[in-house]
């Protein structure tokens, strides 16, 4: 339980393909990268803080393997998509990590995750299980000014009564998202699939990009 799974990208990556070509075997046409908490401030806390593109770009090899064998196999088209968590601080004022440095780590994942381009890096961005939209908002724009040209998707995780974490309401959460250039709007996690469907209703209503 204290382990650092996004190292395991680099110790034990028979481990990761093998959950990634379940998926594939599965019907999965889009793989996210085993890098969710792969950032500076998670990292930080098992002393891996300076491996980052390292884990990253492992992480990325390691799901591109999968989809090229199972393209050989198959024939069938999938995707990587680059995973992108929160990064497990809190920012100015209720703590003491500024945007400026959220948006510097949130930059230095992406970079290392797009590195080479769609076909080698991540074919496109999954920001999720996002709990503040300040937060989301310093994710969102290193995805765009690192990889302007790849699709991205966000998802939030919400309260029971359907709200982020930060106490924003769905609808203006996918108003914001749809502002901010985002492809995709979504929620994840959170308290069960009633809710999760009851909120990318609300998100439907309000934005512009699909909801899912």
């Amino acid at each position: 339980i204290n382990r650092c799974y996004d190292e395991l990208n680099v110790s034990q990556p028979e481990l990761v393909r093998s959950i990634h070509a379940q998926y594939l075997q599965a019907g999965a046409e889009i793989i996210e990268t085993n890098t969710f908490g792969a950032n500076s401030f998670r990292l930080e806390r098992y002393g891996l803080a300076d491996r980052v593109h390292e884990l990253n770009t492992a992480g990325v090899k390691l799901a591109r393997q999968c989809v090229e064998e199972l393209q050989e196999k198959q024939a069938t088209e999938a995707f990587v998509a680059g995973a992108l968590g929160p990064l497990g601080v809190r920012l100015e004022p209720a703590g003491k990590v500024t945007r400026e440095e959220a948006y510097a780590a949130f930059a230095d994942q992406v970079k290392a995750l797009v590195e080479g381009g769609p076909g080698v890096g991540a074919d496109l961005l999954v920001i999720e299980t996002m709990v503040s939209l300040v937060e989301t908002e310093e994710a969102v724009r290193a995805a765009r000014t690192m990889a302007p040209e790849l699709p991205l998707m966000v998802m939030v995780t919400v309260d029971e009564e359907g709200n982020c974490l930060d106490g924003t309401a769905p609808e203006r959460t996918a108003e914001l998202l749809t502002a901010w250039g985002v492809d995709a709007v979504g929620c994840n996690c959170s308290s069960g699939p009633a809710v999760v469907l009851t909120v990318i209703e609300r998100m439907r209503a309000a934005s512009s990009p699909p909801a899912c």
